[in-house]
């Protein structure tokens, strides 16, 4: 009786004019259903394999079963049943995820970091972590969680980062039509100094795009107006990592990585130990770049500043990197912008005052610093 109440109510759904629920509001709450859902099958199917009513039909498992006759890729239906089992263990955030206060995605995240060393420290932490996940972005909990394993399971956080780095893999292989295809997996910190640079180079690439487009167009082009795509831009820019390698004499001074470690005071804010990406890594897996890399250390403290002078117009030195390293990213709530790609923003603009200060500079992506311009937010000070 209740699933046919639940189909009634989904075929209304189906039934109404879209436009009566594609408001804000709306669509927050049907996620919240949505994730309500997701439990209730979670729920279902966990009870389903625990009685064993897939075996009669002469599956393997409940995730064949369910493959076979739900038509789900079999991943789906070993995720269902692994979050089922979860709910078991996890009741503070089995709770919270059949109010829709939590998704499936923050199940798994807390299921994965529970293990025989960790899950007495989980038992105690859950009702704190499920709270973080419902303040917080998906990210920042991820974040928060990570910083929580290290703490409650050091040895284990430490053994995963060098498993990590033992699972770095680069594959190239030519097909029959001549084309090269691949795919790699690289550790946090290799992968930070491959992806830093292909960002760098790709950016030089779109910029001479953007320009000769309008030059010949005699006005800003659109994206769709470029002579190559961001993916086409990629593949130049791993061609030119590669050119600039040939041509390097072998002898000559290898460029060391800058390293932005964010390191915090134990007793004030907990353990920081992450890149300026927001990567979480353990201690531990710093050690082997000691001796082949810069780091950089950056202290926050309201007693000890590092500042430019204050009517400066732009930012730069060292305001500029203390700004990006706090912001990390452009902090438009919509935008997940990395700072090295993003401006400085005046809070309170030049024009009007404001100081080149890190308490009025922040970081915003050139789209939102546009936008802002264009358009001031409710309750800003442009």
């Amino acid at each position: 009786m209740e699933v046919g109440a639940l189909a009634q109510a989904i075929d209304q759904l189906v039934g109404s004019d879209p436009f009566s629920y594609c408001d804000p509001e709306s669509v927050i709450d049907l996620q919240r259903q949505l994730a309500r859902l997701e439990y209730v099958v979670s729920c279902a199917v966990a009870h389903f394999e625990a009685a064993g009513e897939w075996a009669p039909e002469g599956a393997k498992t409940a995730a064949a079963w369910l493959s076979t006759r739900c038509r789900v890729p079999v991943a789906q239906a070993r995720c269902q049943l692994r979050r089922g089992r979860a709910l078991a263990v996890l009741p503070l955030c089995a709770e919270a995820f059949a109010a829709g206060d939590i998704g499936g995605a923050h199940l798994d995240a807390l299921f994965k970091v529970r293990t025989p060393r960790s899950e007495g420290a989980l038992a105690e932490a859950e009702a704190v972590l499920v709270h973080q996940a419902t303040a917080l972005g998906f990210a920042p909990f991820v974040r928060v969680l990570a910083y929580w394993e290290q703490m409650a399971d050091p040895d284990g956080a430490a053994a995963r980062d060098l498993e990590r780095d033992a699972r770095r893999d680069v594959s190239l292989h030519q097909s029959i039509e001549g084309m090269y295809l691949g795919a790699m997996t690289l550790d946090p910190l290799s992968g930070t100094i491959v992806a830093g640079e292909l960002a760098r180079l790709e950016h030089g690439l779109f910029e001479a795009d953007w320009a000769k487009a309008h030059e010949e167009l005699g006005r800003p082009p659109r994206l769709d107006e470029l002579a190559r795509t961001s993916a086409g831009r990629r593949a130049d820019a791993l061609v030119e990592m590669a050119t600039r390698s040939m041509s390097t004499p072998a002898d000559a001074r290898r460029p060391e990585p800058l390293f932005s470690i964010l390191v915090g005071y134990e007793t004030l804010k907990g353990r920081i130990c992450e890149l300026a990406n927001g990567t979480v890594v353990s201690p531990d897996s710093l050690l082997p770049w000691l001796d082949g890399a810069l780091f950089e250390r950056a202290v926050f403290s309201p007693g000890k500043r590092i500042e430019v002078s204050v009517l400066a117009r732009l930012f730069s030195g060292a305001t500029r990197r203390a700004i990006e390293l706090r912001d990390r990213s452009c902090t438009h709530p919509f935008c997940d912008v990395p700072a090295d790609a993003c401006q400085i923003d005046h809070i309170v603009p030049y024009a009007k005052g404001g100081q080149t200060t890190q308490e009025n500079g922040r970081v915003l992506c050139g789209f939102h610093n546009r936008l802002r311009n264009q358009r001031p937010p409710p309750g800003s000070h442009g």
